[in-house]
C-alpha cells in the first residue's frame, strides 16, 4: 500500500465511533427520543468490531485497515440493499412503474393491499415510498408511523422544532420529506408479499452470489415480524436499518462488492445484475429533497461533502458507517465505526491520497 494512504488510516483509527463494544441503552437500535412503548428492541443486536475501512479507486483496493472481514450491525445503509432489492422487483416486472400507486400495484397482482385501504394510503406510490415521502399511516409489526414523526437528520434542512415523536397532521404522499423507519419497514413488508419470498433470499440469488460475497453476512427480522402469506408458511418480513434492532449484519469487504456493483452501473464481470434504468431511478434526486434519491443519499450542491464530486452518492447509517460511491474519482470507500465529525476529513484525506498516488 502505498505511504500516502497512512494519513487516511491514522485519521480513520484516531477518530473512531466511541459507541461501546457491546450493546447498551442509547445505541444499537433504539433512538434516545423514541416514545414509550416504542422505545424498545424487537429485534437481535450484536457486540460489534473495531473501526475499519477499506478504498478502492476504479475497483482496486488501494487502502484498508482494521478487520474488514468482520460482519457487523450496518443500520441503516441497509436502506440502500433495500433498494437494490426493490430493484429486481422493478426489473422482473413485479413493479412497472414507480409513479403507479403501491395499492393497484398489488391488486393487479392479486396480493393483498393490507395497510393501503383507506383513501390517504391508497394515493402512495412506489416512488414516495423510495423518496421518503410517503407520509403513509398506520402500524408496522405494532409500532405507529408518528414514532418517527418530527424526525430530523443532519443532512436535511433545520427542523421544526417540534418534538420527534409529536403528532402532526399528515400531507398529501409526495409533498413532505422525513426520514422514517416505520414506514421503510412497511416498504419492506409490501415488497416482501410483492415476491412472494423472502428479501434475504432475493438479496443473496441477485447480488451476493454472483458476487461471491462471504457467508457471513444476515439480515435479522423482527421477533414479532413473521407473516402468513396465505399458503399457512410464515416467513419473517426484515427491517431497512437497525431501529428497533435486526436489519443488516454485514463485513466491510462485502459492502465495497456491492458499491463496485453501484458504479459500474449494476454490470459484474459481464453480467447485467441490476438495470441502469433502476440505478438512474434511485439516483435521481427527489423533487421536495434534492439530497435524497431512492434509499441514498445524494451529493447534490455538495450537501452531503464539498470535497466529493457532487455526483457522489452514499449509503449511511449510526454508530458512523458510510459507504461512499464517487463516479467522477471512481472512488468506492467503505468505512465503518468512525466518528460521523470526521466525515468530510476523511472524504478530503482519501481524495488527496488517490491523487497522490497516482
Amino acid at each position: 500500500m502505498d505511504n500516502s494512504w497512512q494519513a487516511l488510516i491514522d485519521l480513520a483509527t484516531q477518530h473512531a465511533c466511541r459507541w461501546s463494544k457491546t450493546p447498551t441503552e442509547g445505541e444499537w437500535g433504539i433512538h434516545h427520543l423514541d416514545t414509550p412503548p416504542h422505545n424498545r428492541l424487537l429485534g437481535p443486536v450484536f457486540d460489534r468490531g473495531d473501526t475499519c475501512g477499506l478504498v478502492a479507486v476504479d475497483g482496486r483496493i488501494t487502502c484498508q485497515w482494521g478487520d474488514t472481514d468482520c460482519a457487523d450491525m450496518t443500520f441503516s445503509v441497509t436502506k440502500s440493499y433495500l433498494a437494490m432489492v426493490a430493484g429486481i422487483a422493478f426489473d422482473q416486472g413485479l413493479i412497472s412503474d414507480l409513479d403507479e400507486p403501491v395499492a393497484i400495484t398489488l391488486a393487479n397482482r392479486r396480493v393483498t393491499t393490507e395497510g393501503f385501504t383507506d383513501n390517504h394510503n391508497k394515493a402512495i406510490t412506489w416512488r414516495h415510498f423510495l423518496n421518503f415521502t410517503s407520509e403513509w399511516s398506520g402500524e408496522c409489526f405494532g409500532v405507529p408511523d408518528q414514532v418517527d414523526h418530527y424526525r430530523t437528520v443532519s443532512m436535511q434542512p433545520a427542523g421544526s422544532g417540534r418534538s420527534k415523536g409529536q403528532r402532526r397532521n399528515l400531507s398529501a404522499p409526495g409533498t413532505h420529506w422525513e426520514y422514517n423507519d416505520v414506514r421503510i419497514n412497511q416498504f419492506s413488508l409490501v415488497l416482501m408479499r410483492l415476491f412472494g419470498k423472502p428479501l434475504p433470499e432475493i438479496f443473496a440469488r441477485h447480488f451476493m452470489q454472483p458476487l461471491g460475497t462471504s457467508n457471513s453476512w444476515h439480515w435479522h427480522g423482527y421477533d414479532n415480524s413473521w407473516v402468513d402469506l396465505g399458503n399457512g408458511e410464515k416467513i419473517q418480513s426484515v427491517p431497512g436499518g437497525g431501529h428497533w434492532g435486526g436489519g443488516m449484519v454485514i463485513s466491510a469487504s462485502d459492502q465495497l462488492l456491492l458499491a463496485k456493483l453501484m458504479l459500474d452501473k449494476g454490470v459484474w464481470q459481464g453480467s447485467q445484475l441490476l438495470s441502469t434504468t433502476w440505478i438512474n431511478e434511485i439516483l435521481a434526486p427527489c423533487r421536495i429533497a434534492p439530497w435524497y434519491g431512492g434509499f441514498f443519499w445524494l451529493n447534490t450542491n455538495n450537501v452531503v461533502s464539498k470535497a466529493a464530486s457532487p455526483d457522489s452518492y452514499f449509503a449511511m447509517g449510526i454508530g458512523g458507517q458510510l459507504v461512499w460511491h464517487d463516479p467522477i474519482s471512481r472512488i468506492t470507500a467503505v468505512f465503518r465505526w468512525i466518528d460521523p465529525d470526521y466525515t468530510e476529513r476523511l472524504i478530503e484525506t482519501c481524495l488527496a491520497a488517490s491523487v497522490g498516488s497516482t
